[in-house]
């Protein structure tokens, strides 16, 4: 295996992790885990809207690169299966 594709693999754990500890600090119905961190505490306050819109930019900025790492591990299995590296 190349240097990139453990540098691939490395992220794509990273990104894994991340994207699980993102989604579950999102407020859902009952309030989710982000009430365990005060998240309930703060929701009738002015700035807990910042919070959660930053929360979903960095969820979905994780998720782009988690996707990334998917899609470039996938060419890069076709390649070498062809002979091509």
């Amino acid at each position: 295996m190349t240097a990139f594709a453990y540098t691939l693999i490395v992220l794509l754990v990273i990104t894994s992790v991340l994207l699980t500890l993102l989604v579950l600090l999102h407020r859902g119905k009952g309030g989710g885990m982000s009430s365990m961190f005060g998240g309930g505490v703060s929701s009738s306050l002015a700035g807990s809207s910042v919070a959660e819109k930053n929360l979903d930019r960095y969820t979905l900025l994780v998720g782009i690169i988690w996707f990334a790492c998917i899609v470039g591990l996938g060419l890069w299995l076709k390649i070498v299966e062809s002979g091509g590296a």
